[in-house]
């Protein structure tokens, strides 16, 4: 194998698949980024065995040929090199990869293709292509409230399946670790009806948000019960799917909400933020207390005293009193884009439901905890 690319595109499409190596591997091959090189490009593929991802980029092939080198070893090389730098990759028979750039030149330790396996897509039915945009936000607005609990493995992920809302088909995407739960639609793909409800693992939705935050072309996606692949420009990326059962989550979605608050998002995010500094550091615990137009933020702490912070809302309604976890609810304040949070409360024990005023497709729920 013998060849030579230009130093950015290489840098870039490391960049892509090596971020899916795991740092610590028992078995070495995992370890490895394979090269292919043939027709005018380069394949890079990495894989841990739950996800794969190939990118191609133009390359000058002199000798077509195939190995594979560690992967993050690699990246770190390309990494340090010049901008502009013209890289040449060179493999003899069974040797090392020599890669050469300017005067720098390295020996890289190399295993066959034939150790490095293979992810098989197997036939993946429903197929159906989405903008970038419509993606990012499903991905962007529910991925905060995935767990990370590993043994309740079936809520490791975010849930995409086909659903309605007021008689419009729309694809939704739901994660919840329990204790807050966030959902978010977009209008459903063409061919995207008959998809079952799947659940896609963590890693893979972070590894597909970082690739399609670099386009704006339609994503095309195939999957079926098990496995799912994401197609775009000239990367592939496929993920195992998590088998398990996701939870009737619209049970948790309370319906007798009748107390309703409008309030600035920043002024609460930040005033929460500001309150928690004295709370337990363990349960980060503050107390939400309504009455007509006013509500007052508070925190205790035996250790550190207490604090308060008073805003100006739109309510009306009963005073009352409810505590939250400091941090879930600036999360889930910090996915308001419209400016305005529209809270709706039943009582003190109640789940609370968290909207953005100026976006119907996103919801969020929050359990409250006694404070």
């Amino acid at each position: 194998m013998k060849l030579t690319i230009e130093r950015t595109a290489l840098f870039k499409a490391l960049g892509h698949v090596q971020s899916v190596v795991e740092r610590r591997n028992t078995i070495p091959i995992l370890s490895n980024v394979k090269i292919e090189a043939a027709d005018g490009r380069v394949a890079l593929t990495a894989t841990d065995m739950e996800i794969d991802i190939v990118e191609h980029a133009a390359a000058d092939i002199q000798t077509p040929g195939a190995t594979t080198v560690p992967a993050h070893t690699l990246y770190d090389i390309v990494r340090k090199m010049s901008d502009g730098a013209q890289v040449s990759m060179e493999l003899s028979g069974d040797g090392p990869l020599e890669v050469k750039a300017g005067r720098s030149r390295f020996s890289m330790k190399s295993l066959p293709t034939e150790d490095f396996p293979v992810m098989g897509g197997g036939d993946l039915p429903v197929q159906f292509s989405m903008p970038a945009g419509e993606l990012r936000g499903l991905i962007d607005r529910t991925r905060f409230a995935i767990s990370t609990e590993e043994t309740r493995y079936y809520l490791n992920g975010i849930y995409l399946h086909a659903a309605d809302r007021d008689g419009t088909p729309v694809l939704r995407a739901v994660a919840t670790d329990g204790h807050r739960l966030a959902s978010a639609e977009c209008p459903l793909p063409s061919g995207a009806a008959e998809m079952p409800g799947i659940i896609a693992p963590r890693k893979a939705v972070t590894e597909v948000f970082k690739l399609i935050e670099e386009t704006s072309d339609d994503i095309h996606i195939a999957l079926s019960e098990t496995k799912i692949r994401f197609t775009l420009a000239d990367m592939v990326m496929t993920s195992k799917l998590i088998d398990g059962t996701f939870p009737d989550y619209e049970r948790v979605i309370p319906k007798g909400n009748d107390k309703t608050v409008k309030i600035d998002r920043d002024s609460l995010s930040l005033a929460v933020d500001r309150v928690s500094a004295i709370s337990s550091e363990k349960s980060r615990a503050v107390k939400l207390a309504l009455s007509s137009g006013l509500l007052v933020v508070s925190a205790n702490s035996p250790e550190h005293g207490s604090a308060d912070e008073e805003l100006e809302v739109d309510y009306t309604g009963d005073g009352m009193e409810i505590g939250f976890n400091a941090r879930y609810l600036m999360d889930i304040a910090q996915q308001i884009e419209g400016g305005t949070a529209n809270i709706a409360l039943s009582d003190s024990t109640s789940p609370t439901i968290v909207r953005d005023d100026e976006d119907p497709t996103a919801l969020y729920v929050l359990m409250p905890m006694r404070v």
